[in-house]
């Protein structure tokens, strides 16, 4: 079960685990639905949807609350993986109002992309449409100042469509708030840099790749170099970790059949 859900990690932890990798694919964060006056938010798209993601270069996007009103939403950035995902960060252009439901909505909005606007709700058994409630608040708690990130191993796991890779490290003392993990990683022997925004999965940081998708590749050989700046969903940062330095997974993968 464990290789199974491990299968398609895309770093956000994609909703749908099947053995064919799927052409598109939306995630939306933060995955807490209650939410500040003040939240960011961030929206990634896998294979095809990485067409939706570049369009916010030159497109509007806004949270439509309950009763219709439109705020919208100021792009930060656009990150690309290297393997099928792309993500875009937002702030508010203004402040939230409290107590009150917010939807997504884009600009010139596409029949499939209000389809991709939609999660699994095991409760009801049945998908429903994205959406964040505000509190009354206009911060969320602040991180764990001693929230400590380090090394476990670097793990490869193959698949009958391809393998999976990543550097996994482990997460203490994280508290309960949402947290983001922007993450730099740097190829040593090109020294190209990836930027990309990752989450946990059961307490541990997966840098790497699925067997479909994600936003760190490896070589067979070399080494990499990674660091991680913990926020909240607020942008909110901890201090930057140092770097940790680790050999390609690839490198040491025991496969007999590769």
């Amino acid at each position: 079960m464990k290789k199974l859900t491990i299968l398609l990690l895309l770093t956000f932890s994609i909703k749908a685990l099947f053995a064919d990798c799927a052409l598109s694919g939306m995630e939306f964060l933060p995955k807490e639905r209650e939410i500040s006056l003040n939240s960011m938010f961030i929206i990634q798209g896998y294979s095809l949807s990485q067409i939706t993601i570049a369009s916010f270069e030159n497109r509007k996007i806004f949270l439509e609350s309950s009763e219709g009103e439109l705020i919208e939403l100021n792009l930060q950035e656009i990150l690309k993986g290297k393997m099928e995902l792309t993500q875009a960060s937002f702030l508010p252009s203004k402040e939230l109002k409290p107590n009150t439901s917010y939807t997504l909505k884009y600009a010139n909005q596409t029949e499939s992309e209000t389809q991709e606007m939609q999660e699994w709700n095991s409760e009801i058994n049945d998908f429903e449409v994205v959406r964040w409630k505000t509190t009354n608040k206009k911060s969320v708690k602040s991180l764990n100042p001693n929230l400590r990130i380090t090394f476990e191993k670097a793990d490869v796991i193959q698949y009958g469509c391809g393998p999976s890779a990543n550097a996994i490290f482990n997460i203490a003392n994280k508290g309960e708030s949402e947290i983001w993990y922007r993450t730099e990683f740097v190829d040593l022997s090109t020294k190209e840099k990836t930027v990309y925004f990752i989450t946990e999965w059961k307490d541990k940081l997966y840098v790497g790749h699925g067997m479909c998708a994600g936003a760190f590749t490896f070589n067979e050989t070399g080494k990499y170099k990674v660091r991680f700046t913990p926020m909240n969903t607020d942008g909110e940062m901890l201090e930057t970790t140092k770097w940790t330095t680790f050999e390609s997974p690839f490198a040491t993968d025991k496969n007999p059949f590769k």
